[in-house]
């Protein structure tokens, strides 16, 4: 065989490996048989697994690593909740959170079971905010498209010896955590401040591990918890929560 007809081969075979490698994931049933990154201690790789009976798994200490083990080939995607994740490839150049969700699930605020005053007044504040635009205003401020959250806007505190405790875990950007100022900040603090001000109370906010927070509450240790807390049947049977305010689930995080 000529030299030439052998690098045309060798050509032909090296491209060909190379579309194999460059194909676009757009929909999450392209990942069935992939290898998922997960947080070890969730249970992402039983949900994914519940859709995708195939899907292999690497596990990994956080959402972060996950995700960059997804931008060093070391898996083919990322699978955690869609708002953490589109908080991260927001960040992120060259990553993307796939549109269709491989479990859709709604998160909301939680009180004592039997605080049905409390659940109507967050209610009631839910509906305000969402009735007058609020709320868009704020998701776009959060999870902006493109770069990182922006800054908590100001809002004054409330000057009362009435206290409204709020748990939460502060390890869930952009809904609650830490900033560079060392402040707790997200959705979650936002909402907690507008639900404080409507009830003329003070917002105190108490840290704690995500599994600390529904015992803390059934305990009377804080009066409400808000940390990207799924609304799931077994929950219901221990707290009472608020109407739904995001309507997120497990995602796909890929390279773009």
């Amino acid at each position: 065989m000529k030299l030439q007809s052998i690098i045309l081969i060798v050509l032909a075979i090296a491209l060909i490996a190379g579309c194999q490698i460059q194909v676009k994931i757009e929909k999450t049933a392209q990942l069935a048989d992939k290898v998922f990154a997960v947080p070890q201690g969730t249970i992402a790789d039983e949900l994914v697994r519940s859709k995708y009976a195939t899907a292999q798994f690497k596990y990994f200490n956080d959402v972060a690593a996950c995700c960059e083990a997804v931008m060093n080939g070391e898996a083919d995607a990322a699978a955690y909740d869609e708002p953490i994740l589109k908080n991260i490839a927001a960040k992120t150049p060259g990553l993307k959170v796939l549109a269709d969700m491989i479990t859709v699930d709604h998160y909301g605020i939680a009180v004592q079971k039997e605080n049905t005053e409390l659940a109507d007044q967050i209610n009631a504040v839910l509906d305000e905010i969402n009735s007058n635009g609020y709320y868009t205003e704020m998701i776009a401020r959060w999870l902006p498209e493109e770069g990182a959250p922006a800054p908590m806007p100001e809002m004054p505190e409330v000057e009362s010896d009435d206290v409204l405790r709020l748990g939460t875990a502060a390890v869930t950007e952009p809904f609650s955590f830490v900033d560079g100022n060392q402040q707790i900040v997200g959705i979650d603090i936002e909402l907690a401040k507008l639900i404080a001000q409507k009830l003329n109370k003070k917002l105190e906010i108490v840290n704690m591990e995500f599994g600390e927070m529904i015992p803390a509450l059934e305990e009377g240790k804080v009066d409400m918890i808000a940390a990207c807390i799924t609304i799931s049947p077994e929950r219901q049977e221990k707290v009472l929560f608020s109407k739904p305010y995001y309507k997120g689930g497990i995602a796909a995080l890929v390279k773009e």
